[in-house]
């Protein structure tokens, strides 16, 4: 068996331990067509928006009715935003998402979220830390993305995502690590393309309105706003120190940013 053919093996099983991938309708076709956005950053108003959950304060419907063993409680989630999507959604994304508000925002299921980071860090404790990368252009995921890096060993490329990081042996700031998590497959979709390109596997922060055709793993979240991205990538730290039997040592407050 090839390295290649052992990483996706690695992908399928996680995947599975999920949820079953649906037979159909997981193409890149997306509802409503305005749903792509330019690779650009968007505004930081916009991302401020995203930050702060619209509407009730506390609205807990945010996964089914049964039990869920979570790694924090689900009204942490809440007061982070977590399950806050877009008012648009892709096909893609539709298995993850609870409900739609009454407002149009779709609501992600936590527990889904919640699950995800779990597989994510099971996969990334398979890699030597050096060989992690981690990107985020999105301005409020830089932090929180850096700090990831900092606790797991790995390293990140934050901002602009120079073309050539992985594709080009020339540039000096080439490298070659063995997996990628992007904060955004639209802000970061630079450091995916040449993924994809050199044939390694990605982990992305998926809202509702991403489209995951060239993700391997999606862990589903609002990829826009400060507190969840801080959230989601604590949780994903601790937990990969957690599966590499490293005591976590990192407090939520170490990946917030007061940008």
């Amino acid at each position: 068996m090839t390295e290649e053919n052992a990483q996706q093996d690695g992908l399928d099983a996680a995947e599975e331990a999920i949820d079953e991938e649906p037979a159909e309708g997981a193409g890149p076709a997306a509802e409503p067509a305005e749903d792509v956005e330019p690779v650009d950053e968007q505004p930081a108003a916009a991302e401020e928006a995203a930050d702060e959950p619209a509407g009730p304060t506390l609205d807990d419907d945010v996964m089914p009715d049964e039990e869920a063993d979570l790694l924090i409680p689900v009204e942490d989630y809440l007061g982070a935003g977590v399950h806050i999507g877009t008012q648009q959604k892709t096909k893609d994304m539709e298995r993850f998402i609870h409900r739609v508000r009454t407002d149009g925002l779709y609501v992600l299921d936590v527990s889904k979220t919640d699950g995800r980071i779990r597989t994510a860090a099971d996969f990334l404790a398979n890699y030597a830390p050096e060989q992690i990368l981690v990107t985020s252009s999105r301005q409020y995921g830089r932090f929180p993305a850096e700090k990831f890096a900092e606790a797991v060993g790995a390293r990140a490329r934050t901002g602009r995502f120079i073309p050539g990081t992985l594709t080009n042996p020339k540039y000096d700031g080439y490298i070659e690590p063995d997996v990628v998590v992007v904060t955004d497959p639209i802000g970061d979709a630079q450091a995916v393309k040449e993924a994809i390109t050199v044939g390694i596997p990605v982990i992305a922060m998926c809202d509702s309105n991403n489209q995951t055709s060239n993700v391997d793993l999606v862990v589903p979240t609002n990829n826009k706003g400060r507190k969840a991205l801080s959230v989601v990538y604590w949780l994903l730290a601790n937990e990969v120190l957690d599966r590499r039997g490293a005591e976590p040592s990192y407090a939520l407050d170490d990946f917030e940013s007061l940008v």
